[in-house]
């Protein structure tokens, strides 16, 4: 029998997904070229957005999250583990609470194996059509950042592999530095249109670049 209590929510058949950023239009100035722009702003859509809750003083649950996604489990808020060639990262969200993102398509496969590594308390949910990711990268993206949150961005307090939820704009963001000027934003869908078009007004002074 197969169980119920867990289903792929992007089969091969069925309804055309679409971004939550499918319908928003871009209503500033912007310059043709990546190369000339000051920051550069990129949506990556349809990833796979996993949240995990379990006991970080289990060394069980633990053991088993690595071996699940061969990455270490985040035991505080800030270092971000990932691994880039893979596409694959884990994020300290709270004390119980991470965030695991994961290539498109393979997020009920990751399910899968969490699923089959850990046992006792724990909670794997799907949350993939809630959330997106904007990459933000380019000279000037520090300076849109602090026109955006009150978080502290500078490099001696946010290096880069740190992440963090904080205030964004008048809603909140996952804010995470994935390289030198590389930046991502993973944002709500509830908020999506409305935190695109507030990082493009920030970013145009400087030059924006909006990849379709």
């Amino acid at each position: 029998m197969s169980d119920l209590s867990i289903f792929d929510l992007n089969p091969a058949a069925g309804a055309k997904p679409e971004s939550p950023l499918a319908m928003t239009r871009v209503t500033v100035a912007t310059v043709a070229s990546a190369a000339n722009a000051g920051v550069v702003v990129r949506e990556h859509a349809f990833l796979g957005h996993l949240i995990l809750r379990g006991r970080a003083s289990d060394p069980a649950f633990c053991a088993g999250v690595e071996q699940a996604l061969g990455l270490p489990l985040p035991l505080k808020m800030g270092p971000l583990s990932r691994d880039e060639a893979r596409g694959v990262s884990l994020q300290w969200m709270s004390p119980d609470e991470w965030l695991v993102i994961v290539p498109a398509g393979s997020e009920f496969a990751t399910e899968k194996r969490l699923r089959e590594a850990l046992t006792g308390h724990y909670a794997v949910m799907n949350v993939s059509g809630g959330q997106t990711v904007l990459e933000l990268s380019g000279p000037a993206v520090r300076e849109v950042l602090m026109k955006c949150t009150p978080y502290d961005v500078h490099p001696g307090h946010f290096p880069v592999g740190k992440a963090v939820s904080s205030v964004f704009a008048k809603s909140t963001a996952i804010i995470r530095r994935v390289a030198e000027d590389r930046w991502e934003l993973v944002i709500r869908r509830s908020f999506a249109d409305y935190l695109f078009r507030w990082v493009l007004d920030a970013s145009e002074e400087f030059g924006v670049h909006v990849v379709q």
